[in-house]
C-alpha cells in the first residue's frame, strides 16, 4: 500500500524525516524532492565495476546548465531524507521525464532504514537545461509487511554527498578508494 500525502505528513518525524521540509511540495501521495547545485561526471571512457572510476565535479549555476545526450551525470537531491518501517521509492516527475531527462537510471528503490541524500543518475536524452532547485522527482511510500531488518550498509548509509559507484568495494575488496582530497581538485565544466 502506498502512502497518502495526508498520511505522509502524519508520519513526519517519526517513521519519515525530510529535511528540509517544504508543505507546498507535498503531493496526493508524493513529496516532490529539488535538485543540488552539484553533479559528479565520470573522469574514465570506460568505467571498471571493479575499481574506483575518478569523477568531476560540476556546479549548477543559478542561469542552468545544458545536459548533454550520451552523458551520465550523478547528482543528489536537497533534501536529506529517512525513513523507518517503510519502503521509499522515487520516481521521476512526469513534467520532467516530458522533457526526455531520466532522473534515476535504475536505482528509484530505497530500503527500509535508509538515511541519507539521493543520489539521482541522470540522463538526458537530448540537450535539456537544468537549474538548480527545481523539483526534479518525487518520493513516495510502501508499507512493509513480515520481518525485516533496517538498511545498514556502510556504502551508502548516512552519505553527505553525491555517491559514484561503490560496487568495486563489493567486487574487489582490496581495492583502494580515491583519495577523498583529490575531488577538490576537479574543476568545474
Amino acid at each position: 500500500m502506498i502512502l497518502s500525502g495526508e498520511e505522509i505528513r502524519r508520519r513526519l518525524g517519526d517513521q519519515i524525516v525530510i529535511d528540509p521540509f517544504d508543505p507546498s511540495r507535498l503531493n496526493p501521495n508524493s513529496y516532490n524532492l529539488t535538485l543540488h547545485d552539484e553533479l559528479l561526471v565520470y573522469e574514465e571512457v570506460v568505467l571498471d565495476m571493479r575499481e574506483a572510476n575518478r569523477v568531476r565535479r560540476i556546479h549548477i549555476p543559478e542561469s542552468g546548465l545544458v545536459l548533454k545526450p550520451q552523458q551520465l551525470y550523478l547528482g543528489r537531491t536537497v533534501e536529506r531524507t529517512e525513513t523507518h518501517d517503510l519502503v521509499p521509492m522515487i520516481e521521476g516527475r512526469s513534467s520532467i521525464g516530458r522533457l526526455g531527462l531520466f532522473v534515476h537510471v535504475t536505482a528509484g528503490f530505497g530500503d527500509v532504514g535508509f538515511c541519507g541524500y539521493w543520489t539521482l543518475e541522470i540522463f538526458a536524452v537530448q540537450p535539456v537545461k537544468i537549474y538548480p532547485g527545481v523539483p526534479i522527482c518525487q518520493i513516495f511510500y510502501h508499507e512493509l509487511t513480515g520481518d525485516f531488518r533496517e538498511y545498514a550498509s556502510t556504502k551508502y548509509q548516512h552519505n553527505r554527498d553525491i555517491q559514484p559507484s561503490l560496487l568495486y568495494q563489493e567486487l574487489n575488496p582490496e581495492a583502494t578508494p580515491p583519495d577523498p582530497q583529490l575531488k577538490l581538485q576537479f574543476g568545474a565544466e
